[in-house]
């Protein structure tokens, strides 16, 4: 069963790392999985936060924090040590057959702690805002899930890797979130 899924796994990285392969993808996906890339969003999500609901806000930024705090020790500090799973492009049997569009790194796989952190934020403003903005689940998952492919489509990591990190981070997400509203109810008046 393990090793069926594992060569399921390995036919779905192929599909995604070698299948989707196009100058555009190649040009793309590295930019989205770049941690660089999203720091004016998470600049705007903290003054806005601030802005529109003034000390909630604050709390509402300081929860969030904790929320990828939670989310990126778990994956990366407790999660990836025991599990120990090398990156499709540092594994031995198939490291020839991936195209690396970014440098490998020495880090170990499973999670993602990409997809961990990033569903983790999106799920916990899904939790707060859905009801405020009718686009909030849409757009949050989409991103989440950009990113975590853009993880298999580099090369970094296989689709069972993002796939638990996304069901971490989004638990942990959700679980914040409401540990946030049980304590502080944001309106626009507020």
């Amino acid at each position: 069963m393990i090793e069926q899924l594992v060569q399921l796994d390995h036919q779905l990285f192929f599909a995604i790392n070698k299948g989707l392969s196009n100058p555009v993808f190649d040009f793309l996906m590295p930019i989205l999985r770049n941690k660089y890339t999203w720091i004016p969003l998470y600049l705007a999500i903290i003054f806005f936060a601030i802005k529109w609901y003034k000390i909630k806000g604050l709390y509402l930024v300081v929860f969030l924090a904790i929320c990828v705090s939670i989310a990126d020790f778990g994956s990366a500090t407790i999660l990836k040590p025991a599990f120990k799973r090398v990156r499709p492009c540092n594994n031995i049997e198939l490291k020839e057959q991936v195209i690396s569009r970014v440098p490998c790194g020495s880090g170990l796989s499973f999670p993602s702690t990409h997809a961990t952190d990033h569903f983790a934020i999106a799920v916990f403003l899904i939790t707060i805002f859905r009801k405020r903005w009718k686009y909030t689940l849409a757009t949050g998952l989409i991103w989440a899930a950009s990113i975590a492919i853009a993880q298999v489509y580099v090369g970094v990591h296989f689709p069972i890797d993002i796939t638990v990190g996304a069901l971490l981070g989004s638990f942990i997400g959700f679980g914040i979130a409401k540990l946030f509203q049980k304590y502080f109810a944001l309106s626009t008046q507020s």
